[in-house]
């Protein structure tokens, strides 16, 4: 057994508050656009039959038990005491928290001490701009407003982060825009918008991660490979390459099927780092395989997990558990073969566990 520290979880969101019946359950398990195949549910995915397999003991099941069974015996622990078992279950001792995440979903410090670990937030920009919006009256206090939230959150926060439309924005146009540009399309969209409407401007999402990467913390990129035309983080070279040299480190995150793309330019570039998370999460069985194909790609320093859990503490946990028997079964593999040693071994595997996540986000300089 390759032995890793305790995980730090570079990319998750808090979990939900409220109790959840089979339909709403299984509803989280996988991002879709619709209802399952007539006759199917979504636990008949490699995510639901990794919840089926790691979850169950964690709550005093056996594993592979029906899913109406195991939430049963969720609803009879309650949310608190599932979730605090799922997450302490998940050897994960930080997580980095996403706070963007809509609905009854906990903060960082609730999410901390549900699973005895520590927290940090991760400042998702687009949502810091709609609360800046709210309370600005017109287009020049937004923007002088937005530049100061933006540096305010940089003195707490170890990262910022956005979805996939601002990363998409970067790919068509990967500079940032005059002022004159972004005058123009932060009064069109604070003249269209509703108090809480979402930050869809690819302008203003542009002006977003520029300030982002002015400010020198780490920022996290969704690759946004579910959009049509050419996918993946590929296209997110020309940006890329235009923020080299500038002093912050881009993480690219949730690459699948596309997770080669992200390994690519993480070994083509020093400032860039790929994910583990969804890579793993997703393809549950399949994991090992998935992870040696990065391992071949990326230089060992430039790998990160994350379990990406949202809403669910057993996407956390699931996360964890599969990414640990994916690292066991293809480094141990390869200890077996003889063409590394466990020494070397353990070694890479801490620094995929945590501590490329530990230098990449300066976390030890937090005390």
């Amino acid at each position: 057994m390759i032995e890793t520290p305790s995980l730090v979880d570079q990319y998750c969101h808090g979990v939900l508050r409220t109790e959840l019946g089979l339909g709403t359950f299984e509803a989280q398990l996988i991002p879709s656009a619709g209802p399952p195949a007539a006759g199917t549910t979504f636990f008949d995915t490699q995510t639901g039959f990794a919840v089926r397999r790691w979850c169950p003991p964690l709550l005093g099941l056996e594993p592979h038990c029906p899913p109406a069974r195991y939430l049963a015996r969720r609803r009879e622990l309650g949310v608190v005491e599932s979730g605090r078992r799922l997450l302490r279950g998940s050897g994960i001792g930080t997580f980095l928290v996403d706070t963007g995440e809509p609905g009854d979903i906990t903060e960082p410090e609730e999410l901390a001490c549900a699973g005895n670990a520590e927290a940090h937030e991760l400042v998702r920009l687009e949502l810091l701009a709609e609360q800046v919006a709210d309370t600005s009256g017109t287009v020049g206090a937004f923007l002088a407003n937005l530049s100061g939230a933006v540096h305010h959150a940089a003195a707490g926060a170890v990262a910022f982060t956005c979805g996939a439309d601002a990363g998409y924005s970067a790919a068509l146009a990967p500079e940032p825009p005059g002022p004159g540009e972004v005058r123009g399309a932060a009064g069109r969209w604070l003249a269209g918008r509703v108090k809480g409407g979402a930050v869809r401007d690819p302008v203003l999402l542009r002006h977003l991660l520029w300030s982002a990467v002015a400010s020198g913390l780490p920022l996290q990129l969704h690759t946004g490979a579910g959009r049509p035309g050419p996918g993946g983080p590929v296209r997110l070279t020309e940006f890329v390459r235009a923020t080299e040299g500038l002093g912050t480190r881009l993480v690219l995150l949730g690459g699948h099927p596309y997770h080669r793309q992200s390994a690519r330019l993480a070994a083509g570039f020093p400032h860039v780092y790929a994910d583990l998370g969804v890579a793993l999460a997703h393809t549950g069985a399949r994991a090992a395989g998935v992870l040696a194909e990065l391992l071949e790609l990326a230089p060992f320093g430039k790998l990160l997990f994350s379990s990406g859990g949202r809403r669910l503490p057993e996407l956390h946990a699931v996360g964890a558990l599969v990414f640990r028997e994916a690292l066991d079964r293809v480094l141990g593999g390869w200890v077996g073969d003889g063409a590394w040693s466990w020494r070397d071994a353990e070694r890479v595997a801490a620094m995929l566990a945590a501590d490329n996540a530990r230098r990449v986000y300066r976390l030890d300089e937090r005390g």
